[in-house]
């Protein structure tokens, strides 16, 4: 912290991986090195229950919950989820009800106590950089989640997976004790018609809403264009950017143009989806680069090209502090030791339509046998779309049962592949659901390059946040001697 009391600009963000991989313990041990850490706010709400319902391991939430402002909602929370015991073995998480247009004032509340638990830990007992990252595409526990953070002072917003140029103005509103509203994507509105979301933060109050610090916010974009586009529309400030290749892991932005595929059924990306930096760059805002950015020298070369920095995913996922399952953590890195890992980018596996890069892993959803065996089911829902049925609103998934979805209006062909992410991704955080069957399987995501990985555990079997922080930060120390 300089002499004004501002905390110096990070040169590395470390990436909002899943549900749940970005967990406080991870973002925690970043923010302490100086650097930007980031916890993962998809599904933020059902993870947190799953915590509770699994005994609490430490009491780390319920301590953080004596702090959220609704006393009367942490002990509702405690009330209906916490199992001392943990849950037996063999019976299933007890379920949130699934979001949708408007939900009930409690519904809203637990989504805001689970978000604020998550950033609270992870800022508890130091002064560094904490954001929350979330998907534009899963829009309706959004502006909960986002009120949530406010309340335990994130200092940063992150965006990707769609346009988010709503969120400047919600952010803006709720530092201002005032409602947040954003549009609600429904397929098939007849034109001239829409439909929105809102939370306004005095219904949660029998008083004044608290004041708010304004995170700042930095969408994650993949394109030049598209930084212009925001800076022009957005409905408040820009205050950066992370531009994201198609190499980062995760959800990534289909390819500009008619798409062509290659002989595994990937994308194929070219010249037109490489962002221009310069570009960027000319808008006298700091950017970070994000995608096969994870070594000492891209990072000292970004920087030194006019890069703030970086923004890394795929090798904190599998450091010690990142909420991936340990077995499966160990899994990957034994196969990253022995060999190469194979990462595809599906096309169709995630039911928002963008490509997602899926590791290709023994025991996974990634195998087409397995994944096959597995009875479609949606109980959780954040990935579902809205349509019209007349005046009424419903909600629909191409993961969801077949016949359900065709049902719905939906096609076959628009179930093909369609990959159930809600839970595999739970399932990937050691929280998966139990099934007549046995427990959901995992779908691990990761960036395309694992060199970063290998070259950590070169002299180890495993490492730690500030392990890679050093990795990286040495080429920019290299270069300052």
């Amino acid at each position: 912290m300089n002499a004004e009391g501002i905390l110096p600009m990070p040169h590395i963000i470390q990436g909002g991986m899943g549900i749940g991989v970005s967990n406080w313990r991870l973002a925690r041990a970043v923010s302490l090195r100086g650097q930007l850490g980031v916890v993962s706010g998809t599904c933020i709400d059902t993870l947190f229950v799953r915590r509770l319902q699994d005994g609490d391991i430490g009491g780390h939430l319920r301590r953080a919950m004596e702090h959220f402002p609704l006393p009367e909602v942490s002990a509702e929370a405690l009330r209906r989820f916490f199992l001392p015991d943990g849950l037996p073995p063999g019976k299933q998480y007890k379920l949130l009800p699934m979001w949708q247009q408007n939900v009930s004032r409690a519904r809203e509340q637990i989504t805001m106590l689970a978000s604020f638990v998550e950033v609270h830990l992870a800022k508890e007992g130091h002064d560094g950089l904490v954001g929350v990252n979330l998907l534009t595409k899963v829009q309706m526990p959004n502006l909960a989640t986002l009120y949530g953070a406010m309340l335990a002072g994130v200092d940063y917003v992150l965006m990707g997976a769609g346009i988010p140029r709503e969120i400047p103005g919600v952010l803006d509103a709720f530092a201002a004790k005032l409602p947040g509203r954003i549009k609600l994507d429904v397929e098939g509105l007849p034109r001239g018609e829409s439909a929105d979301l809102h939370l306004d933060p005095a219904a949660h109050f029998e008083g004044s809403p608290p004041e708010l610090k304004r995170p700042r916010f930095l969408p994650i974009i993949s394109s030049h264009s598209l930084a212009a586009m925001l800076l022009k529309k957005a409905t408040g400030a820009i205050d950066g950017f992370i531009v994201e290749g198609p190499t980062a892991g995760g959800h990534n932005a289909p390819p500009r143009g008619a798409i062509q595929y290659n002989e595994r059924g990937e994308p194929i990306y070219g010249e037109r989806d490489e962002a221009n930096f310069e570009e960027i760059g000319s808008h006298g805002l700091p950017y970070w680069i994000a995608g096969g950015a994870a070594s000492p020298e891209y990072l000292a070369e970004a920087v030194a090209k006019g890069a703030a920095g970086v923004q890394v995913g795929t090798l904190f996922a599998y450091a010690n502090e990142s909420g991936l399952d340990p077995a499966l953590r160990r899994q990957v890195l034994e196969t990253v030791r022995n060999g190469e890992v194979d990462v595809r980018t599906d096309a169709k596996a995630s039911p928002t339509g963008f490509p997602f890069k899926v590791v290709e892993l023994e025991g996974t959803n990634s195998m087409p046998i397995l994944y096959e065996q597995r009875e479609r089911v949606c109980d959780l829902g954040y990935l579902r779309t809205a349509y019209a049925d007349g005046s009424r609103i419903k909600y629909r998934c191409p993961s969801e049962p077949v016949g359900t979805y065709v049902a719905k209006g939906g096609t076959v062909d628009e179930t093909q592949g369609r990959k159930c992410l809600c839970n595999a991704l739970m399932a990937n955080v050691g929280h998966a659901q139990m099934r007549e069957d046995g427990p959901e399987r995992a779908l691990l995501t990761s960036g395309d390059d694992f060199s970063p990985v290998r070259r950590m555990l070169q002299d180890r079997d495993e490492y730690s946040a500030d392990d890679a922080i050093d990795h990286l930060l040495s080429g920019i120390l290299a270069t300052t001697v």
